[in-house]
């Protein structure tokens, strides 16, 4: 996810440590029970005992990746990910606050228990779910995921695609921004691997913290494109200089979808979450809020539990 020169509803996502977490940031959006049907008490009282008997359920979150998660022109929360919140929030009968954590730093947030999920655009795969690197080295205990969307990757160069970029193989000897700790950041490393052997020209990959700063590399023309999620990468070409920025180039890669992230132990907690989805989206909220943001080709069918690649 990037922030560069967009307009002020955008902004960009992504993640490390207990100290962050710590000094995050705390906005609260109240779930409503008319947001995703009335509240049910029988799910209500399924919930564990810390957030039934606080009413609350805290997210960790990164605003800054718009259309998902951003913070609006008020400065409140927006997007799929914060109406979604809201809706199983409205379900559950609890409110729902959400701490502003670096995305890279979410994981390790959760694990110190600063927040009960995380609500981030975070695609679900076996690496995270094992807690594992990009090598196969363990990092941590892992997680689960409810999974609730569906999307993939885009490539998303200056406008009217200068270096006629159309492919992964088509950044070999040239530069491709990103946000560090996204599934964008491996599927780079891998395709280095690919240009070193098969053209011999090398990809230098730019990590940054934000998608916007990735955007802010493209639109200076230090980095060829940028890779980020289909969603952030479509609305990063409709708001960037009013669509005279940037563009979205070649298929989207790697579908998979997005979860809520959860500890492994709290099982209670994702079983009551894959109902209370299930009841948000048999009500109809559900596709009314994917079609307010524009996404309703992502859209589940249902709840799942670590569904990913």
């Amino acid at each position: 996810m990037s922030f560069a020169s967009l307009s002020s509803g955008s902004a960009a996502r992504q993640r490390l440590g207990i100290a962050a977490a710590a000094g995050s940031l705390l906005l609260t959006a109240c779930g409503s029970s008319s947001s995703g049907g009335p509240a049910a008490p029988d799910l209500h009282g399924q919930l564990p005992e810390q957030v039934r008997s606080t009413g609350v359920l805290r997210i960790g979150t990164d605003l800054g990746y718009a259309p998902i998660g951003f913070k609006n022109a008020a400065g409140k929360p927006d997007g799929l990910d914060v109406d979604l919140a809201n809706a199983l929030g409205g379900v559950l009968g609890v409110r729902v606050e959400f701490s502003q954590v670096p995305f890279d730093k979410l994981f390790m947030g959760l694990q110190a228990h600063q927040f009960d999920v995380v609500m981030a655009g975070v695609t679900d795969n076996l690496q995270r779910r094992d807690g594992t690197d990009a090598k196969g080295m363990k990092m941590n205990s892992g997680v689960d995921f409810v999974d609730y969307f569906v999307t993939g990757t885009s490539i998303v160069v200056a406008k009217g695609n200068p270096q006629k970029i159309t492919t992964l193989d088509d950044l070999c000897g040239r530069t491709v921004a990103l946000q560090r700790g996204t599934v964008q950041a491996t599927l780079a490393e891998r395709q280095a691997g690919v240009c070193e052997k098969s053209s011999h020209k090398k990809l230098t990959v730019q990590e940054t913290d934000t998608d916007d700063q990735a955007l802010a590399l493209v639109a200076q023309g230090k980095a060829a494109a940028d890779l980020s999620d289909t969603p952030a990468a479509a609305y990063a070409a409709q708001q960037g200089r009013g669509g005279a920025q940037f563009q979205v180039t070649g298929e989207q890669m790697q579908a998979g979808p997005y979860g809520i992230v959860l500890s492994k132990e709290d099982t209670v907690l994702r079983d009551t979450l894959v109902k209370a989805l299930d009841r948000v989206i048999r009500s109809g909220e559900y596709d009314k809020i994917l079609s307010k943001w524009g996404l309703s080709a992502g859209a589940a069918q249902n709840a799942v539990v670590n569904g990913g690649f």
